[in-house]
């Protein structure tokens, strides 16, 4: 049974702003060791930085967004050539639990200007 669902877009433009502008205080802040060694090894980092931010804003959205949750406890892994998968962290996953989420579902896309994801929350 679905009991939540989120979808974000991000601008590509905008994340490339955001680390030029304040590069690694931006990128420790929202995303994890995993996810920015990931966006490290590819060709246009800004753009697989906002496929994950869309990422974690859809997942926030699919959990009803929270309280208190840091960026951190949402992380995307997998992409390239493994299909991408959320693991949740702390308040994350308690908010998760809370719900009767069993597994999250997730989709990345995106184009030469925005990247978007899909997230569904699936319960037993």
């Amino acid at each position: 049974m679905i009991v939540g669902l989120g979808l974000d877009i991000t601008e590509i433009s905008r994340i490339a702003r955001l680390i030029e502008t304040w590069g690694e205080r931006f990128t420790r802040k929202i995303f994890t060791e995993g996810e920015r060694d990931f966006a490290a090894s590819r060709a246009d980092q800004a753009l697989h930085l906002a496929a994950r931010f869309a990422a974690k804003e859809a997942t926030l959205k699919a959990l009803a967004v929270p309280r208190g949750l840091s960026w951190q406890e949402i992380e995307v892994v997998g992409g390239g050539s493994e299909p991408p998968m959320i693991v949740l962290h702390r308040k994350a996953l308690t908010a998760a639990d809370r719900m009767g989420v069993r597994r999250l579902h997730v989709t990345l896309t995106h184009t030469r200007n925005i990247a978007a994801a899909v997230v569904v929350a699936e319960a037993e």
